[in-house]
């Protein structure tokens, strides 16, 4: 069934001039000449077949009828309004602040962030990568995404990925069979960086070899440079497995010892507070995470046992 509506912009006019009791101001709140508005009036009340206003040289003044179907009208247009308001809200991105460490972003992060993008075009993300410990007081993010063995205090903190750190490097070190146990590691290079969460010297330690001299010993700022290092054949570094698994899969980094002496943490978000967009990011986190993590235990159990 078709409705039948008078012209909206007649509408409009007449329900600003009733709130108004004034064309002058209906005008001015429309954008439009007094004799605009009169115009529209005239139309609603030719349309309607009832007058709205009285009108004399001196005064305005509503009709009862115009009373009436100005009360209905305003209440009309505020629910319109109301709703489209809400459309509009959902419809304008939501910003969500994630901070991380800058080689799990590069590593990691940043190549999985269209798949969550597809799921919620409507958020907007923006990445940083402060390295300082974990603080909501600042402001500056929403969600911080760290690898630790307990989560932050004072935080609503959730585990999506375990995370092991062991010794990985290129391939071509273990041609002629340099590198077969830990103590070979005196004809080798050790790489470390200055945030690393596992010193070499514990994992010698650990490993059996404590006190060992590495053959040799190279430093760096962060792990981006340590594990770039492993893959261009400087030496070994100690680094999270996940961030090396799709070099060993590809074939340019092993890990000689597998996951001998092996320190493991587990990788969690955290946020100052839960909201519908954190959660939803937060719950995506833990299905890629997941997923990582089946694919390097598969891939865990098809290594030989270390001897």
């Amino acid at each position: 069934m078709s409705r039948k509506l008078p012209p909206l912009n007649a509408i409009r006019a007449f329900e600003a001039a009733g709130r108004h009791v004034s064309f002058t101001r209906a005008a001015e709140e429309l954008s439009v000449t007094n004799g605009a508005i009169s115009r529209q009036v005239a139309l609603l009340e030719e349309w309607l077949g009832v007058p709205l206003f009285r009108r004399t040289s001196s005064q305005l003044a509503l009709t009862e009828a115009g009373r009436l179907y100005l009360g209905e009208l305003t209440a009309t247009l505020d629910r319109v309004a109301v709703a489209s308001m809400q459309l509009r809200e959902q419809a304008v991105p939501t910003a969500l602040r994630i901070n991380a460490p800058p080689t799990f972003t590069m590593r990691w992060l940043l190549s999985r962030l269209p798949a969550f993008q597809r799921k919620r075009p409507e958020v907007d993300l923006r990445l940083t990568t402060l390295l300082a410990p974990v603080n909501f007081d600042e402001g500056r993010y929403d969600i911080a995404i760290a690898g630790a063995l307990e989560p932050p205090p004072h935080c609503v903190s959730r585990p999506f990925m375990s995370e092991l750190i062991l010794p990985v490097c290129h391939v071509d070190l273990l041609d002629g069979g340099r590198l077969r146990e830990p103590r070979d590691l005196a004809t080798h290079t050790l790489v470390s960086f200055a945030t690393e969460p596992y010193a070499w010297e514990d994992w010698l330690a650990a490993a059996g070899v404590a006190g060992l001299k590495p053959g040799g010993a190279i430093r760096f700022e962060q792990m981006y440079f340590a594990l770039q290092a492993a893959i261009d054949g400087l030496g070994l570094a100690l680094v999270p497995l996940f961030l090396a698994f799709d070099d060993i899969i590809a074939g340019r980094l092993c890990a000689p010892f597998g996951v001998l002496a092996a320190k493991q943490r587990r990788y969690f978000a955290s946020t100052a507070h839960a909201d519908p967009v954190t959660e939803s990011f937060c719950e995506w986190l833990v299905r890629e995470g997941s997923d990582t993590e089946a694919s390097m235990q598969q891939w865990l159990r098809s290594q030989a046992p270390v001897s």
